[in-house]
């Protein structure tokens, strides 16, 4: 009994491995691998107008409108106001209310 343990355990895994073969064979590689563009770091949100002269209450290093305050936090941050901005929001100047921690120009993102 035991000599047919072994050739039946043997064919079962020769058939495993002719499967594997034949399925490593007819694979498609994923699509995305395959895009001649392929970059697999994330986009960067677009970058809001600049602030036009009307925009008096809006602190001029930050492009869209910062409101003018005595702190400014990024609203969904940890911050405690008293004002909030949703971002992204430009650094066009010195970034006086700390809101792009990764100094890549581009704050609340």
């Amino acid at each position: 009994m035991n000599g047919f343990r072994n050739k039946l355990t043997a064919a079962v895994v020769v058939l495993v491995a002719v499967i594997l073969v034949k399925a490593c064979r007819t694979a498609k590689p994923a699509e995305s691998v395959n895009k001649p563009n392929y970059n697999p770091t994330v986009a960067a949100a677009p970058l809001p107008p600049p602030q036009t002269q009307a925009d008096s209450q809006c602190d001029p290093n930050y492009s869209p409108c910062v409101p003018i305050a005595s702190d400014v936090d990024c609203f969904g941050g940890k911050g405690n106001g008293p004002k909030y901005v949703k971002g992204p929001v430009r650094v066009i100047g010195k970034d006086i209310y700390k809101l792009d921690g990764n100094h890549n120009g581009i704050g609340c993102e």
